[in-house]
């Protein structure tokens, strides 16, 4: 990378910026008397065409054969990204508004995963994906029975990652509300904060019918920690309606599909190491997954480190406006990792992710 930044000249610098941000806003391969014509240049549109002629040499810009104008390559939107790209803020108001369509959800996953998606949808105008955060090992927080006839009672299990489950019983001896109140406050004094082996570890000195209750909690937060849960997905309309990909959404449909390369990547980025840069870039697959050769992926992590933390992207087009999405997916993330951290109730130290 030192390399490319000593070959491109301020000059050229300045012209390959000048026609990404041009290239991404119209679609069309952008020419040198337009270039010439940028008040940032003025420069002659010979000098154009001979710094766009370099920049295509050194693999930056490439033309369609129908055109006399150039668009950017793979490398030429990844220098762009890594050198030329400013950050930019969503607008205050902008924030407010997500901020507001968060906060107005109950302490559910399910309502959050899938808002986060047509937010980021929405604001990015891209196709979004969102993996729910994965509990390194889930915690009890506490538990409800409550009778609802005869022996029949129905189990309410609550934990601290925010899930909720529910399991109707049938007892062998049915008691009233009272004393299934009395169970469930000794129970969750018992198993409060512990993970399902710390919870089987206290069932030996209780009670039989304590220790049957104690199983059945286990049992399902082992199910909760086996699973990953399915990814929520918005916005595939918004890549099918860009012009790259009018005549080809059988396999736009089929990179966004479910259990696909997409969702691959999302995965893999749960495994990065938490010191990494949480936004990461991905332009065209990098040249290791040729079925996204054509898109452009903005994905983060988010949550708490060492507890639970999750993945969401924005996919688009290479002619995607990077900065504005980064913009997006940073900020997104960020509240995610918030509302994560609140679900355990302010007990968790703040490493929550950037």
């Amino acid at each position: 990378m030192v390399q490319e930044i000593d070959i491109l000249t301020p000059r050229r610098q300045l012209i390959l910026g000048i026609l990404v941000r041009d290239y991404v806003e119209t679609a069309m391969p952008v020419s040198s008397k337009s270039l010439s014509e940028h008040p940032e240049l003025r420069v002659s549109p010979a000098t154009v065409r001979n710094e766009m002629a370099y920049l295509e040499e050194h693999g930056y810009l490439t033309h369609p054969h129908t055109s006399a104008g150039r668009l950017p390559t793979e490398k030429g939107y990844r220098y762009f990204v890594e050198q030329l790209m400013h950050d930019i803020r969503l607008s205050a108001d902008e924030r407010r508004m997500i901020e507001h369509q968060f906060y107005q959800t109950q302490m559910d996953l399910n309502q959050w995963m899938r808002l986060s998606a047509a937010v980021l949808a929405h604001a990015a105008r891209g196709a979004a994906l969102v993996a729910p955060p994965r509990v390194h090992r889930c915690r009890f927080k506490h538990l409800e029975l409550i009778s609802t006839h005869g022996p029949v009672v129905l189990l309410i299990l609550v934990l601290q990652e925010g899930l909720i489950k529910q399991q109707m019983l049938t007892l062998q001896h049915s008691l009233n509300q009272e004393g299934l109140s009395r169970v469930s406050r000794w129970l969750n004094d018992v198993f409060a904060g512990l993970e399902a082996a710390e919870i089987r570890q206290q069932l030996t000195p209780l009670p039989t019918f304590e220790q049957e209750i104690g199983t059945l909690v286990s049992t399902s937060m082992d199910e909760v920690d086996s699973r990953s849960g399915p990814v929520y997905r918005d916005g595939l309309v918004n890549v099918l309606s860009q012009p790259e990909f009018v005549a080809s959404a059988q396999r736009v449909a089929q990179v966004f599909s479910d259990g696909g390369p997409l969702d691959v990547m999302l995965s893999e980025m749960l495994t990065m190491a938490a010191d990494r840069e949480s936004v990461q870039i991905v332009i065209g697959g990098e040249g290791q997954r040729n079925e996204l050769s054509d898109f452009s992926l903005v994905l983060s992590r988010y949550g708490v480190n060492g507890y639970a933390t999750g993945a969401l992207g924005v996919v688009g087009p290479l002619r995607m406006p990077y900065a504005r999405t980064v913009s997006v997916v940073r900020f997104v993330s960020r509240l995610l990792s918030n509302l994560v951290f609140d679900l355990y109730g302010g007990e968790l130290p703040p490493t929550t992710l950037e």
